[in-house]
């Protein structure tokens, strides 16, 4: 049986090592399963998702020059569905810590009249929060370095 890479064959796991499997797969040929591609879990050890004489569904993934095929099982299968994000933006995260409102919420500015953010309600995209975040930044630093060159003076030379 002729199979190029895409297919997807039936075979048997006849032997494990520490970095994968070897597979027979018909038509006498062989090919190995590297352990990155046995499970979409992590995988420290081969054993424990495999065992020899285990019927497995494989994929092709790959004929090096050498004709060694290169086999995949968790491509062969249906990847496990991604949990799904419940809330949206304002919602707390994994830590319970709420969300800040971004670089440009109208929080910011510590209080002070005329402070970069929107008082809008409509979203920002990227670039504005972006904008607005390196315009702060931009002030902070100067203001920042103002004040060391000031203070560097007092007491130096009299």
């Amino acid at each position: 049986m002729e199979f190029g890479v895409g297919s997807i064959v039936e075979g048997k796991v006849t032997g494990i090592t520490k970095f994968g499997a070897f597979v027979s797969l018909p038509g006498g040929r062989s090919g190995l399963v590297h352990i990155s591609e046995i499970a979409y879990t992590y995988v420290n050890d081969v054993k424990d998702h495999l065992t020899e004489g285990q019927e497995v569904k494989v994929k092709v993934i790959g004929i090096d020059e050498n004709n060694r095929i290169n086999l995949s099982i968790k491509k062969a299968m249906d990847p496990p569905p991604r949990p799904q994000r419940t809330g949206g933006p304002g919602a707390p995260r994994q830590g319970g810590a709420p969300r800040s409102g971004g670089f440009g919420g109208p929080h910011q500015g510590g209080g002070r009249q005329g402070g970069f953010g929107r008082q809008s309600s409509e979203p920002e995209t990227f670039e504005e929060r972006l904008k607005h975040f390196m315009q702060a930044s931009d002030s902070k630093l100067s203001e920042m370095k103002y004040t060391e060159k000031r203070s560097s003076r007092r007491g130096g030379r009299r």
